[in-house]
């Protein structure tokens, strides 16, 4: 069964919402941000993609949002825009399943968890931190404030949870247990993640981010939150289908691509993921748009959003000035595999149509 994306809601480095990703893919560069780390009195300034979450106060009073931390406002609003952009704001949404795929989860709040445990021990450590801290917050939050009574999930599979989370949410529709499903991505950055990857990656980080230079660690944090409206709906399909989500290894089972699809690859400079790409890919039409938004985890649902407006629009967009080398035929394109693999070879692999 192939699920129909109806709208998306976004919000990321370049921007917020789908007209703000449109700008950035039309201009073919996003200027990152400037983050600072004090560590031992120094500090520490990087490139990074952050996600603003301005607009969230349109659809929720200040006192609703009080102790609901950066992550789950994200996703909130990217759930909002998602929502508003299909006309079901004030739907009946007791027939709309939940599903969140994130590679980290809450990270500076489960930080934030462990340092107020550290500090003050187990009888004063943080109640709102540790209740925001558990991986399903995000879902519980968006169920709770839009009356989403059907069942809601949470995916973590890292580079792998966008399409293992997929297959959750067609199986959910197939069983006709939910009539839609709020399907989203969501990771944040966090000053712990910038020290971690400091320490692992060294001055790899610095940018600007190459993805087709698979010799070359040039990763760039980032943050955000992409959601969709999926259904069965085929009247619905405003940004056209997803058509298969494939998970496998290609150890194991090699995996080859269709030859008559167009490819947007989820590399992001990772080094230890690039070699894969580059035996996977070969010759065949391809681009990689993640200098637009950066490197998260939760970033593949970043290029399922370009994937479904590429074919909403029936073109190519810029390829990012330090993508690299890749080609586009000349015909719109009609079907579009995104491609996003893991260190060990691990590759989830999602398949749309028009």
């Amino acid at each position: 069964m192939r699920m129909a994306i109806q709208s998306i809601g976004i919000s990321g480095g370049f921007g917020q919402g789908v007209d703000s990703l449109q700008r950035a893919l039309v201009a073919g560069e996003v200027e990152p941000q400037t983050g600072e780390v004090e560590r031992n009195g120094t500090v520490d300034s990087f490139p990074c993609y952050r996600a603003a979450i301005d607009g969230l106060d349109e659809f929720f009073p200040k006192r609703a949002l009080r102790r609901i931390d950066h992550y789950s406002k994200m996703t909130l609003y990217g759930a909002s825009l998602a929502l508003k952009e299909a006309g079901l704001l004030e739907a009946d949404r007791s027939r709309m399943g939940v599903i969140i795929a994130t590679g980290y989860g809450a990270l500076k709040t489960t930080f934030d968890f462990l340092d107020s445990y550290l500090d003050f021990g187990y009888s004063c450590s943080s109640p709102t931190h540790f209740s925001n801290s558990v991986h399903n917050a995000a879902a519980a939050h968006v169920s709770m404030q839009f009356k989403a009574t059907a069942p809601s999930l949470t995916v973590t599979q890292f580079e792998m949870s966008v399409a293992s989370a997929l297959l959750t949410a067609r199986h959910w529709l197939a069983e006709g247990r939910v009539d839609q499903v709020l399907f989203g991505a969501t990771d944040e950055y966090c000053d712990v993640l910038r020290y971690c990857r400091k320490r692992f990656f060294c001055d790899g980080e610095q940018g600007p981010m190459a993805p087709f230079n698979f010799e070359r660690q040039s990763a760039v944090v980032g943050e955000g939150a992409a959601f969709f409206i999926l259904t069965r709906d085929e009247q619905q399909a405003s940004y056209g289908y997803i058509d298969a989500v494939t998970l496998g290894n290609h150890v194991a089972s090699p995996l080859e691509l269709p030859a008559d699809d167009f490819v947007i690859a989820g590399a992001d400079g990772h080094r230890d993921c690039g070699q894969w790409y580059a035996e996977t890919i070969g010759s065949l039409p391809a681009s990689a748009y993640s200098p637009l938004y950066g490197s998260f985890p939760a970033a593949a649902g970043f290029d399922l959003a370009v994937a479904a407006l590429t074919l909403k629009e029936g073109c190519y967009f810029t390829v990012p000035d330090n993508a690299g080398s890749t080609t586009t035929p000349e015909e719109a394109p009609a079907k579009i595999s995104c491609l996003k693999f893991g260190p060990g070879g691990d590759y989830g692999l999602i398949r749309l149509s028009r």
